[in-house]
Parts: C-alpha cells; structure tokens; sequence
C-alpha cells in the first residue's frame, strides 16, 4: 500500500518561516561580531606630540616648513630672537622617518633648510637659528 503525503500550505510556510528566522539569527551574530570593543586598549600609553623647538638667533621672523619626501607644510612662525615650540602634525610623523626643516625669512629671499633627521612620534627636535 501506498501512502501519499501532501504538502499543504501551512507546512511551506512553517518552513519559509524557519528560514527566515534562521537567516536573521545569522545575520544577528554575523553584525555582533563585528561590532567594536567599547573597552580601549588601558594598556597602552598615550604617545606624546612631537615637538619642533626653534631657537631663532636672527632678527627676522621665519615661517618654518617641514618637508616629509617632497611634500612641504607649513608648521608656524617663529619670532626674530626668540623660542618657539610648534607642533609636528601627527600624520606627518607615522613611525621613523626621515624629516628636513626650512626656516624661510619674512621680506627676505634667502631660505635655508636642514639636513634630513630621522624624528619618531614624541621627540623634541631643536632647531636653530643662527644670526645673520
């Protein structure tokens, strides 16, 4: 004897619906795995700026320049005989890397830069000046 089973529409949607639940609960876990930790890295120790110390024995300001390979951005100016400390941005300063200065006189044309120093994030680089 022969038995016939049907199918009927309550036990398809009994199935879609499993699926759909399934596939949700995937997608659930799938988005909790990727979320963020909220809890920051305690361990690790906040990198102190990097700083450009400028020890300008000359009279005239200077607009100071750091070149990272042939990229030249403007740092700040420092006053004619006078101490200015500028900031390196963070983004220029990405490990060790090799970093020159260009201390360019206000009203004058002639531009001196530095030899290429190797500058990690947190150093102090001194930078001076010497008069004219």
């Amino acid at each position: 004897m022969q038995r016939i089973y049907r199918v009927g529409r309550a036990a398809s949607m009994g199935r879609a619906r499993r699926a759909a639940v399934l596939a949700m609960a995937m997608c659930l876990s799938l988005a909790a795995g990727c979320r963020p930790s909220s809890d920051p890295d305690t361990a690790a120790e906040p990198v102190p700026p990097t700083r450009l110390r400028v020890e300008n024995q000359a009279f005239l300001d200077m607009t100071i320049y750091v070149y990272r390979s042939s990229q030249r951005i403007r740092l700040g100016q420092a006053s004619g005989n006078s101490v200015t400390v500028l900031t390196i941005p963070a983004n220029i300063v990405v490990g060790s890397i090799a970093l020159r200065f260009q201390a360019d006189p206000i009203g004058s044309s002639r531009a001196s830069i530095s030899q290429e120093i190797t500058v990690s994030p947190g150093d102090e680089v001194i930078l001076t000046i010497p008069p004219s």
